[in-house]
């Protein structure tokens, strides 16, 4: 990918992967460039999404971004808190990130997942007015759906290994599946 080619992804929009009745919904901060390019969700080499997906025992393999559409047979789906596409999350506004929160919530009430799992807990802070949140389950809900805030999995993010952020998604899988009521 050529850095043109990763400048013209500036602002576009990935399609969320989504469905009624998913068990998670994962909620990225926004797309980067790559993803943008790509069509991809966490489509950047360096991104530890997709392999700590797998390593926390949400998928039976690692997926790549490419196949990400084989999240809902799991049960899985992914969307943003903002939709459009930039280099960095630091581009975004504090206004772009409450808008990208009544969207989330608007989408959340018409999809109904279990649990929406927001993957960067600065960005759950600003989207929702919660600025004491920290990482796991949340007492906020959006009608019955659970909300559970994530550590980003961007390699930027050295505070958390792939381990230990396996080990954070491995609680909200357990979570998850332990809640059959609906």
């Amino acid at each position: 990918m050529t850095p043109e080619e990763l400048q013209a992804a500036r602002d576009r929009v990935v399609p969320d992967v989504a469905a009624g009745g998913l068990s998670v919904l994962f909620c990225g901060i926004n797309p980067g460039l790559m993803s943008a390019a790509t069509g991809h969700h966490f489509a950047r080499p360096g991104n530890r999404f997709w392999p700590v997906l797998h390593l926390s025992g949400f998928t039976p393999r690692r997926l790549a971004p490419a196949e990400e559409r084989e999240l809902l047979e799991y049960g899985l789906g992914i969307t943003n808190v903002v939709a459009r596409a930039t280099a960095r999350a630091d581009e975004l506004t504090a206004e772009e990130f409450r808008e990208g929160g009544r969207i989330l919530t608007a989408k959340v009430q018409r999809l109904r997942p279990r649990w929406l799992a927001v993957v960067g807990i600065t960005a759950y802070r600003t989207a929702f007015g919660e600025p004491k949140a920290v990482i796991g389950p949340q007492e906020r809900t959006i009608g019955d759906t659970r909300i559970w805030a994530l550590p980003n999995p961007s390699g930027l993010n050295a505070h958390w290994t792939a381990a230990t952020m396996a080990e954070e998604f491995a609680r909200l899988r357990v979570a998850a599946t332990a809640d059959p009521s609906r």
